[in-house]
């Protein structure tokens, strides 16, 4: 009598550090201000910094709703586990598959960043045409050509081990905080537009329209820290998690105010429109001749490399979670022999982002294709930080009757912060449906904008039911993934 299969496991190596490095490099701080500082201003003008302060209080309640939530149940499926064991499989499973579609779209898109980044420092070094073709760092198409390549050399790392991956990102999060800090700092100091209190008043936002767009953009600017939870499995210990995407988090606020608040001393408002998601690039040729202006460019560069590399571990390991317990095809499960990782899943993740940013040339100018995904982006975030902060209330709703700070920590700030992300993502969906009477692909067509988001979650729900009435998931009976707790771990190989 042959003895059962079991089921893969993953190989615990990471302390806190590692997940810290991993959280910082997911949430892409530089890439996130580089592209996203022009998009936030053609929003709500100069209330930048006040819609990021505003934004990160719902978020930071996400974060104690996932470490209360990795205490009790460690697992690399996080929000789709937690939230199919208190709300139910169909919307557990759509939790996961928004988290990985969102993450999908974020790689294909910021494979154009490195590209476009890349064809910046190729111009600055002289060279503008290659075989008779234009090296323009705005085109959609060439910047897409450029990173896809890039976009397999981190594939290729990632395979070889989360620690190895941890260690190029905290080089590279080094490398890049450093530039940004001096240059943003300098902007601060000599900037020739006064600082102004104002720009911290949401209240100076009079459009309710501007004011959601604008704070799902700023809980984007956030979006990563929670790739730390999905390597908990691979963590010496559950709260090393925890940990690690609450300094990540603090950490990139009093970045993302710093350097927002930079950037409004130095350009005006009609300048961070202007150069949209060139604003970095543009902050460091007025503060500096070359080659010292080239520096902002590989901080963009360093930041979108370590943010592809670190959103295609969670990515992977999401999909082995959920291939573990059969809502997804067994390939998801493929565990490299040598390194202990999901490396098939890994490859795979990496042909459909490249599919999708081939698709994403259909959008020629890069900061229209960008506008799109992140507001996409944004709006599926919403949807499952919501859920998973919803799951995290019902399920310690027992924690009312054991006083002030635990009902406070497990039930309050979790039903407020999730109702406040679900409430925006759905006034931003409304607003889009009510904004244009026609389709058209562009980021001013209120339709387009509401379909992507649309196509996503209607996707999701298809892969349920095939997950459901095809595979037969057990999932879909208990809403409970596997415990990796009831497994045996082999001893870590990855040299330290």
């Amino acid at each position: 009598m042959s003895s059962p299969v079991s089921p893969p496991v993953l190989r615990r190596s990471l302390g806190v550090v590692d997940g810290v490095a991993l959280a910082a490099s997911s949430t892409a701080a530089t890439t996130s201000i580089g592209i996203g500082m022009g998009a936030v201003a053609s929003v709500v003008g100069l209330q930048a910094p006040a819609l990021l302060l505003l934004a990160f209080l719902p978020v930071l309640g996400i974060a104690v709703a996932y470490a209360r939530l990795n205490r009790a149940e460690p697992n690399c499926g996080s929000g789709y586990v937690w939230v199919g064991r208190t709300l139910g499989p169909w919307p557990g499973f759509l939790t996961g598959w928004v988290v990985l579609a969102g993450s999908i779209v974020f790689c294909a898109y910021t494979s154009a960043v490195m590209g476009s980044t890349l064809l910046y420092l190729v111009n600055n070094a002289g060279l503008h045409t290659l075989a008779g073709v234009a090296l323009d760092p705005a085109s959609t198409g060439i910047s897409t050509a450029v990173g896809l390549v890039v976009l397999l050399a981190l594939a290729a790392i990632t395979v070889t081990g989360v620690r190895s991956a941890t260690r190029l990102q905290f080089a590279l999060l080094v490398l890049e905080y450093a530039v940004l800090l001096v240059f943003c700092g300098w902007a601060l100091v000599t900037g020739d537009h006064a600082f102004s209190w104002s720009w911290f008043d949401p209240f100076a936002i009079s459009d309710g329209t501007a004011f959601a767009q604008g704070m799902v953009l700023a809980v984007f600017f956030f979006w990563g820290w929670d790739a730390v939870f999905s390597v908990t499995e691979e963590t010496r210990g559950t709260d090393d998690s925890a940990r690690g995407g609450f300094i990540a988090l603090f950490a990139m606020l009093g970045l993302f105010l710093f350097c927002s608040v930079a950037f409004q001393r130095e350009m005006s408002l009609a300048e961070l429109v202007r150069h949209g998601p060139q604003a970095l690039p543009h902050l460091g040729a007025r503060l500096a001749a070359e080659p010292w202006a080239t520096l902002p460019l590989l901080a963009l560069m360093f930041s979108a490399v370590a943010s592809v590399q670190a959103t295609l571990i969670p990515t992977a390991r999401g999909l082995f979670a959920m291939g573990r317990d059969r809502t997804m095809g067994k390939v998801w499960t493929r565990v490299h022999p040598r390194y202990g990782t999901p490396a098939a899943g890994t490859v795979i993740v990496l042909g459909v982002a490249a599919a999708i940013a081939v698709l994403a040339v259909a959008l020629p100018k890069l900061s229209d294709m960008l506008l799109a995904a992140v507001n996409a982006i944004g709006l599926v975030v919403a949807l499952y930080y919501g859920l998973t902060a919803l799951a995290c209330a019902i399920r310690f709703r027992s924690a009312l009757r054991e006083g002030p700070r635990e009902a406070l920590l497990a039930v309050v700030v979790p039903a407020a912060s999730g109702a406040v992300l679900l409430g925006l993502g759905g006034c931003l969906a409304y607003s889009y449906l009510t904004m244009s009477d026609h389709f058209e692909l562009s980021p001013d067509n209120g339709w387009f904008m509401f379909s992507l988001p649309t196509a996503i979650v209607l996707a999701g729900l298809v892969m349920a039911a095939v997950a459901k009435y095809v595979r037969r998931s057990p999932y879909f009976t208990t809403g409970q993934g596997t415990d990796p707790d009831s497994l045996t771990l082999p001893m870590d190989r990855t040299p330290s």
